[in-house]
């Protein structure tokens, strides 16, 4: 399979990231309108359905069976792991606070992607990675008091299943086309997700708006769909730990939209640390791995 030349494949990855931040958004707008559980089961039957009719007019053949496990990775993991647990996080945390935990992926991401295919990014790629969590992390803790609450415990579960997701994907976006991944993941979750809709519609209010049917639909089809299919692009042509580390600006670009989009208040820190962050995804962009 032919590999995308880095420049494309790094705004790929760039493309996936801005995707991805307004995930946290587009949630807190879903849940004026739905439960967490209906959203996150709606949300994932939607984008299977989008996922399906690509496939279907693609006339994609299904995959080998020995990639069925790595696709149940992606599934558990970003399909319905951390969009569940970060949509019960959003309850509890406001979406600033939630952004700047998730700034810690790109470093869980990493670890996962050197264990699982051995290869080793070299010292000057970790010292510039593990700064710029040390940097979300400072931050985190300054924002909250220094308290860890229920919604951080759920955040931290996020994410450890998402980074074993990123990682599984990217292993297998190498070895099918990157949309291939996310859509034969979303179908596998179908039939769950399709009895999940029903049971959590059943138990839930719904209270259809504007902002409700925007937020499920972006998340959907923006974050789960497409936003994962250009991140896989991207992680295939650069590699999962480079690609992880673009995403050390996702949390500052949610807090831009946490302030366009739902008026919260920005943090007086996040300039500092968004200077403190692209260095670093500087850095790790021209490290040797």
């Amino acid at each position: 399979m032919r590999t995308d030349p880095l420049p494309r494949g790094t705004l790929l990855a760039a493309l996936g990231v801005v995707s991805f931040s307004l995930t946290f958004p587009s949630t807190v707008w879903g849940l004026e309108s739905f439960g967490p559980w209906s959203l996150v089961a709606v949300r994932s039957t939607l984008a299977a359905l989008i996922a399906g009719a690509f496939l279907l007019v693609g006339r994609v053949p299904l995959p080998e069976r020995r990639h069925w496990a790595g696709l149940a990775v992606v599934a558990g993991g970003v399909v319905i792991g951390f969009p569940l647990l970060t949509t019960l996080a959003l309850q509890t945390s406001t979406t600033s606070h939630a952004a700047v935990v998730v700034g810690l992926l790109p470093l869980t991401t990493a670890t996962f992607a050197a264990l699982r295919t051995k290869r080793r990014p070299s010292r000057t790629f970790w010292f510039a990675a593990v700064s710029g969590a040390v940097v979300v992390l400072a931050f985190t803790v300054q924002q909250s008091g220094g308290a860890v609450s229920q919604g951080d415990l759920y955040l931290f579960g996020a994410l450890l299943v998402c980074a074993a997701g990123y990682t599984e994907g990217g292993r297998l976006a190498r070895l099918m086309p990157g949309w291939h991944v996310i859509g034969w993941a979303l179908i596998l979750c179908l039939p769950l997700m399709t009895v999940g809709s029903a049971v959590a519609l059943s138990l839930e209010p719904v209270h259809l708006n504007a902002h409700g049917v925007i937020g499920l639909v972006w998340v959907a089809a923006g974050s789960t769909f497409f936003g994962l299919y250009v991140w896989y692009r991207g992680m295939a042509s650069i590699g999962i730990p480079k690609a992880s580390q673009l995403q050390l600006a996702q949390p500052l670009l949610t807090l831009v939209w946490s302030v366009v989009l739902l008026g919260e208040t920005l943090p007086l820190a996040a300039p500092l640390a968004a200077v403190a962050v692209l260095v670093c995804i500087a850095v790790t962009q021209r490290a040797k791995s």
